[in-house]
C-alpha cells in the first residue's frame, strides 16, 4: 500500500497580507487625516467676482449721510372760528398773502338769527331800563313832595301846639284840646322821620337796582359785540404773511367750527427736516455742525432740535442754516447732508461693503499672503461713516478682505479662489 506524499508549505507573500497592509495604511491614514488634517469647510469662488478691499490706518471723519427736505421755518394754521357753509373762495393754494387777507367767505345764516335775538334782547333790556328810570323818578318825586306836605303840616301843628301850650296854662281851654294839640304835633313829627327814612331806603334801593340793570345791560351790550364778532369771523382771514399751503375748502363744503382747513407758511426762513436711524439717537443732539455741496458751493448747518419720538425705526431732526443759503430756495427740495457726530481721530480703516448684512461686523474673510484663499476671521468694530468702517480688534493693515456679500459662501469656513 503506497504511503501519502507530504506536501509542503510555500513560503513568501500571500494576496491576504496585501488586503491586511492596505487596511493597516487607510486606517493609519484615517487617524493622520483626523489628527492633522484641515477640517475647514471651502467654498469654491471666482476672485474677480468679489470685492476685495485692503485695510488702512488713516484718519476716520464720524459723520453720517441724511437726506433733508427744505420746510418753511414756521406753519402757521387756518382753522375755522366759526362754522358755516363755504360761499366764496379767494384765494387759491401757493398765492402770497398778507395779513388780513380774506381768504374765504362763510355763510351761518344760524349765526345771523342769534344776532337779531341779541340784539331784540339788548332793545328790550334797554325798554325796561328806560322805564325803570322814569318809575324811579316819579317816586322820588313823589317822595320829596310827601315829605314837603308833611313838614308843611308839621310846622302847622307845632305853631298849634305852642299856642295850646300857652292858652293851657292860662286855662283858657280844656286839657282835653291840649292833649290833641299835642298828641298831633307828636304824629306829624313822627310821620316826617318814617318818610324820611322811607325815601333814604327808596334812594339805596333804587340806586342798586339801576346799578344792576346798568351792569346787565352792559353784559348784553358785550354780548351782542361778542356775537357780531362771530360774524366777522366768518371772513377766514391771513393771521399773518406767508404763502397759502394746502387749503382744503371748496364752495358749498360745511365747514365745522374749529375744523382746519389749511395753513400758511412763513417764508423769512427756512429750515430742514431730516429722518436718522434710531440706531444714531444717543449720538445726535442740538448744535451738531452739517453741510452740504450745491453746484460747487458748501452750505453750512446746524442742528436745531431733535425729536425724541421715534417711528418706524427713525427719528427727526431740524437743522437751520449757519449763513448763506441757497439761491432760489424753495419748501420740498431734499439735499443730502453730511452730518457730523464728532472730531476726525486715526483708526484702522475698512471700506464698507455688502458683508455687514451678513455677519453684523462680528467676523470677515481675510486672504491669505499669496492671495489663494480667504478665512473667516473674528473682528470687532466700532464707528462707521458712509465710506469706513472703524476696526478695533482682529485686522492688521495691509491685509486683505472680502468686503462683498456673503449671502452665496453659507456657513464654510474657507474661501478658495479658482
Amino acid at each position: 500500500m503506497a504511503m501519502d506524499k507530504v506536501i509542503e508549505k510555500k513560503k513568501g507573500l500571500k494576496r491576504w497580507h496585501f488586503y491586511l497592509a492596505g487596511g493597516i495604511l487607510g486606517f493609519l491614514f484615517l487617524v493622520y487625516q483626523i489628527a492633522f488634517g484641515d477640517h475647514q469647510s471651502v467654498f469654491r469662488a471666482e476672485q474677480d467676482k468679489l470685492s476685495i478691499s485692503s485695510v488702512v490706518d488713516g484718519q476716520f471723519n464720524d459723520y453720517i449721510t441724511i437726506i433733508g427736505q427744505v420746510e418753511p421755518i414756521t406753519t402757521i394754521y387756518l382753522d375755522a372760528i366759526e362754522g358755516g357753509r363755504v360761499e366764496e373762495r379767494l384765494i387759491e393754494e401757493g398765492s402770497m398773502v398778507e395779513k388780513g387777507d380774506i381768504i374765504l367767505k362763510l355763510e351761518n345764516s344760524q349765526l345771523y338769527q342769534t344776532i337779531m335775538n341779541s340784539e331784540a334782547s339788548l332793545a328790550e333790556k334797554e325798554n325796561y331800563l328806560r322805564n325803570t328810570k322814569i318809575s324811579f323818578e316819579t317816586e322820588l318825586i313823589q317822595s320829596r313832595r310827601n315829605i314837603l306836605e308833611n313838614e308843611y303840616r308839621l310846622i302847622r301843628k307845632k305853631r298849634h301846639f305852642e299856642q295850646y301850650t300857652k292858652l293851657f296854662h292860662d286855662e283858657l281851654i280844656s286839657q282835653e284840646d291840649f292833649l290833641q294839640a299835642q298828641e298831633d304835633f307828636d304824629f306829624e313829627t313822627r310821620l316826617l322821620e318814617i318818610n324820611k327814612l322811607k325815601a333814604k331806603n327808596d334812594s339805596l334801593i333804587r340806586v342798586t337796582s339801576m346799578n344792576t340793570l346798568e351792569i346787565d345791560l352792559k353784559k348784553m351790550r358785550q354780548m351782542l359785540k361778542l356775537v357780531r364778532e362771530r360774524l366777522d369771523n366768518l371772513n377766514v382771514k391771513a393771521p399773518v404773511d406767508g404763502q397759502l399751503g394746502m387749503l382744503d375748502a371748496e364752495i358749498g363744503q360745511s365747514i365745522g367750527q374749529g375744523q382746519r382747513i389749511g395753513l400758511i407758511h412763513v417764508l423769512d426762513n427756512y429750515k430742514v427736516k431730516a429722518r436718522i436711524d434710531e440706531h444714531y439717537i444717543d449720538r445726535v443732539r442740538r448744535d451738531l455742525a452739517a453741510a452740504f455741496d450745491r453746484s460747487g458751493t458748501n452750505f453750512q448747518l446746524n442742528v436745531k432740535k431733535v425729536y425724541p419720538e421715534v417711528r418706524e425705526g427713525q427719528f427727526e431732526i431740524d437743522l437751520l442754516f449757519d449763513g448763506q443759503k441757497p439761491d432760489n430756495i424753495r419748501a420740498g427740495q431734499t439735499y443730502h447732508i453730511k452730518l457730523e457726530l464728532g472730531q476726525a481721530e486715526k483708526a484702522l480703516l475698512l471700506p464698507r461693503g455688502g458683508f455687514f448684512q451678513s455677519t453684523g461686523g462680528q467676523w470677515v474673510f481675510v486672504l491669505n499672503e499669496a492671495g489663494t484663499e480667504a478665512v473667516k476671521r473674528p473682528i470687532r468694530i466700532g464707528k462707521q461713516n458712509p465710506q469706513y468702517y472703524e476696526v478695533l480688534e482682529g485686522l492688521e493693515p495691509g491685509e486683505k478682505v472680502i468686503t462683498s456679500s456673503y449671502e452665496l459662501f453659507g456657513d464654510n469656513d474657507k474661501i478658495v479662489f479658482k
